[in-house]
């Protein structure tokens, strides 16, 4: 009698704990507007991200990662399906006209590859990748979905699509969709799930945030640029508000690795973090990303199109206990291009039979699995037409970034990115009359022209 008792006990107590999934869990955390050089593990003794900086301890970090254009939409939609925006003609921030024109996401996802493996799906938070229904999250591999479909929402109260009607919620934004997620991992515990969090912080307008994420910075006095027309005051403030916005993030990351310890699935989730794009506040005189504005004595000015590193290059950071070589770092050429083979390769996903997915998948060397080959060169892309117009094309190899800008004259740039990683220089005009550097130039245009034509860039 007491061994059959003790045996119904062990039986109900294995019933109770969750069952190992025999692919991994996964949980997509995508930041929108956050610089690589913003977060403590990237070398920013200023900003408090204790909890990504746990995830780079516990994981890896790449330190070479760039996303494939400088502002949000395409960014997503080469995140989500491995092509470049020109490919999948969302080549700027969709508007809220173009999506009502029919502007979205029509190409297959790593979402639909995972979901139709067994996955459970949900998003919370950003898309902005169309809002016609045909477009819709649930049309492209979640299953469920909490959130909103255009680029912007308030950081506190935001008003969000749930089961398919729109309702305001109370609260900050991050901790609400945070709440979800934890919720929706509690639910589907037995996995395999998975879970993209995109949060909208840190995006303008910063705040209100909470004053948890706040107080840290009231009277922090940040490093910021030293450039003459600069308002330092203004951009000081500004700083704090951006560094309150991301601890928001942060604060929010770290509540979801706490309830993956307490429901003891951490052994069983890959945890990924990203930006869609990288930053500048202030950097090379402009205020936010690829479509920036120049910012003189506290005004802003003039669009100033760009692909400059602070605008592209984004953390890229992934735990998986017991699986990725703990405090590890990947210093190969990456960036969101790569994302759809890598995702599939770490949940042992094959791509389905005539992907198109370009990129590499990278899961090798992020499982400590032997050395990627080396890449010689990284393309991105940039079409400017939201209140302004500009065509930029960009191959950025180890030492030397061209940006191309087709359709006008004079306006190219060039860098040598060892010598001058602040990209201060621009050494275009310089390599084109230098016949000893000339090559250089060359094997760049030479680069450049030849995946134009593979993509079928025009």
């Amino acid at each position: 009698m007491l061994s059959a008792a003790l045996t119904l006990c062990l039986l109900l107590q294995a019933a109770a704990l969750p069952r190992r999934a025999a692919r991994p869990n996964l949980i997509s955390i995508v930041a929108d507007d956050l610089g690589r050089w913003a977060v403590g593990a990237y070398g920013n003794a200023e900003v408090r991200t204790p909890n990504l900086d746990r995830l780079a301890r516990e994981g890896i970090r790449f330190t070479n990662a760039v996303a494939a254009t400088p502002v949000c939409s395409p960014s997503r939609a080469t995140w989500f399906t491995g092509r470049y925006p020109s490919e999948l003609g969302i080549r700027d921030w969709i508007s809220s006209s173009e999506a009502r024109e029919g502007v979205g996401l029509r190409h297959r996802s790593w979402v639909e590859d995972l979901k139709e493996a067994g996955y459970e799906t949900a998003l919370f938070g950003k898309w902005h990748l169309g809002t016609l229904r045909s477009f819709h999250p649930t049309r492209h591999g979640f299953d469920t979905f909490l959130g909103f479909l255009g680029g912007g929402n308030r950081p506190m109260d935001p008003v969000l699509e749930e089961e398919g009607r729109t309702r305001r919620f109370v609260g900050p934004l991050p901790d609400i969709l945070t709440d979800a997620a934890i919720a929706f991992l509690e639910r589907k515990r037995t996995g395999p799930f998975l879970i993209c969090l995109h949060f909208r912080a840190p995006h303008l307008p910063y705040g209100p945030v909470p004053e948890v994420d706040r107080r840290p910075f009231d009277r922090l006095e940040p490093t910021v640029p030293r450039i003459p027309w600069l308002d330092r005051g203004k951009l000081v403030r500004s700083t704090r508000a951006y560094y309150a916005s991301i601890h928001s993030v942060d604060r929010n990351v770290g509540r979801l690795l706490a309830a993956l310890d307490r429901l003891k699935l951490a052994e069983d989730t890959i945890v990924l973090f990203t930006s869609d794009h990288g930053y500048n506040e202030g950097r090379h005189g402009i205020d936010t990303k690829g479509n920036g504005h120049w910012i003189a004595g506290g005004v802003r000015g003039p669009k100033r199109p760009n692909m400059w590193e602070t605008s592209i290059a984004i953390p890229w950071i992934l735990r998986w206990p017991g699986r990725i070589p703990p405090g590890s770092a990947l210093d190969v050429p990456a960036g969101t291009i790569d994302a759809y083979r890598t995702i599939l390769g770490l949940c042992g996903v094959p791509p389905p039979e005539g992907c198109e997915a370009r990129g590499r998948n990278l899961a090798p060397g992020i499982l400590g699995r032997g050395s990627l080959p080396e890449r010689p060169w990284l393309f991105g892309q940039y079409d400017l037409h939201n209140f302004g117009l500009a065509y930029l094309r960009m191959v950025r190899g180890r030492r030397f970034k061209l940006v191309k800008r087709l359709r006008a004259r004079g306006l190219d740039e060039l860098y040598d990115l060892r010598e001058d990683p602040g990209e201060r220089r621009n050494l275009y005009a310089r390599f084109l009359r230098d016949p000893s550097r000339r090559p250089i130039l060359d094997r760049l245009l030479e680069a450049l022209g030849t995946w134009r034509k593979k993509i079928g860039d025009d």
